[in-house]
């Protein structure tokens, strides 16, 4: 691998690094100075919450009744095995365009901030961001959040949208015939 190829593929993880940061710090100040379900409404009509609640599960608290010992397998360990999967999938593929690199690095940055929470915190991961959804779906609100959740959603939306949608090279004539 060429050096402009590792440098390529590796400077993306810049963004991982301040998210990882940036979901760190926010989360610990929110543990800090927010007392748990204290509700600011940012914005005095109803639509954005800052609100300290905490997840023991995944997302949508999806396993919140498995029992205590299958958690850390399920939450830590097999989330670090997939991660730990995709970035080889990621470091020996050719196949992601440069923008692509960076929305990859933002979801491996998200995935390790709720992984650290899982970790370190043993009240669970701090969510703090509540969204008003206006009845779709059933929901009145859209479930809590925190900085590394956004990160994973919106770059994994964008990632799947920009894999559908931007063209595929067509191989060289030189590696069509090797």
């Amino acid at each position: 691998m060429s050096v402009q190829s590792t440098k390529t593929k590796v400077l993306p993880f810049l963004l991982s690094g301040v998210i990882i940061l940036f979901d760190q710090l926010v989360k610990g100040f929110i543990v800090k100075h927010w007392t748990d379900n204290r509700i600011l409404d940012v914005f005095g009509n109803d639509l954005l919450w800052i609100i300290h609640v905490r997840n023991k599960a995944i997302a949508f608290s999806l396993g919140h009744n498995l029992p205590e010992s299958l958690r850390p397998l399920l939450f830590i360990v097999l989330p670090i095995i997939i991660l730990g999967l995709l970035l080889g999938y990621y470091l020996k593929s050719q196949e992601f365009s440069p923008f692509q690199r960076w929305l990859f690095a933002g979801i491996m940055g998200g995935g390790i901030g709720n992984i650290l929470d899982r970790i370190f915190r043993p009240d669970g991961v701090v969510d703090f961001i509540s969204v008003k959804f206006f009845g779709f779906l059933g929901m009145e609100r859209w479930p809590t959040f925190n900085i590394a959740d956004a990160s994973v959603v919106v770059c994994c939306i964008i990632l799947l949208l920009s894999s559908l949608i931007s063209p595929k090279s067509e191989p060289s004539a030189k590696e069509a015939s090797d």
